[in-house]
């Protein structure tokens, strides 16, 4: 498996994600915490990369960086070619919506509403309502294996199931970048396995960039590569 520092100069204009130099440091009284120390970081398009590391080491903040959540103390994150550090927070939210979808540990699923109606809601802020967006929602559940779980409530699905909806969720409106933040913590090991191989598969049907952070061994072989961060910085000649 290759490492995530060997990729080919001529191959970092196309990468679906770029982080150059990011830093994050949080303030705290006097006191100030460097938890990002200068991450660089290629992520090419239709890959999918495990973010791997000890709790504490600043894996779920880089993620939160790469997505836009937060603003780094300094460097450059480029997500599809644009600078996303230099937009504005309403720019920043609509390529959000536009170009990313999450998968989280708790699942995030509205509990008063049905499976149906979860994933009906996100194709709903793509701007997709009505009758296709039933039809597409259907159809989102049928590729994650719960076409008869349609009408269930959170309540009344296992954990791997839960996640499955969040999958499909996460790919309503077909986003090129799928972000996943210890999405098996909550799973046990064959659920764990079985979803992020079912992620893979439709990421990989849907040309999907794939960011996971994890510290669960047990996905390594869905990647196409790993990076391996320990405090706050990406060691080399992992993956």
């Amino acid at each position: 498996m290759a490492t995530s520092t060997d990729f080919p100069a001529s191959m970092l204009k196309t990468a679906a994600i770029s982080a150059r130099g990011v830093e994050m440091t949080f303030q705290s009284g006097r006191q100030s915490y460097r938890v990002l120390g200068g991450i660089d970081l290629e992520i090419q398009p239709g890959q999918i990369q495990l973010l791997m590391g000890p709790s504490g080491s600043g894996k779920t903040t880089l993620l939160s960086i790469l997505a836009g959540i937060l603003t780094p103390t300094a460097g450059s994150v480029k997500l599809l070619g644009t600078e996303i550090t230099q937009l504005s927070a309403k720019e920043l939210a609509q390529f959000r919506l536009k170009h990313i979808g999450f998968v989280f540990q708790g699942f995030n699923l509205f509990p008063a509403l049905t499976t149906l109606e979860n994933v009906e809601l996100a194709l709903n802020l793509h701007g997709i309502k009505g009758r296709p967006a039933r039809l597409e929602a259907q159809l989102l559940l049928e590729q994650v294996g719960l076409a008869d779980k349609l009408s269930l409530k959170p309540r009344d699905l296992s954990g791997g199931q839960k996640q499955r909806v969040a999958i499909a969720r996460a790919l309503a409106g077909h986003p090129k970048l799928i972000m996943a933040d210890e999405p098996t913590a909550s799973l046990d090991s064959h659920s764990g396995h079985a979803v992020i191989k079912l992620l893979q598969q439709l990421a990989k049907e849907r040309q999907a960039t794939v960011l996971i952070v994890t510290h669960d061994p047990r996905i390594m072989d869905v990647a196409d590569r790993i990076a391996y961060l320990e405090d706050g910085l990406i060691q080399p000649g992992v993956g």
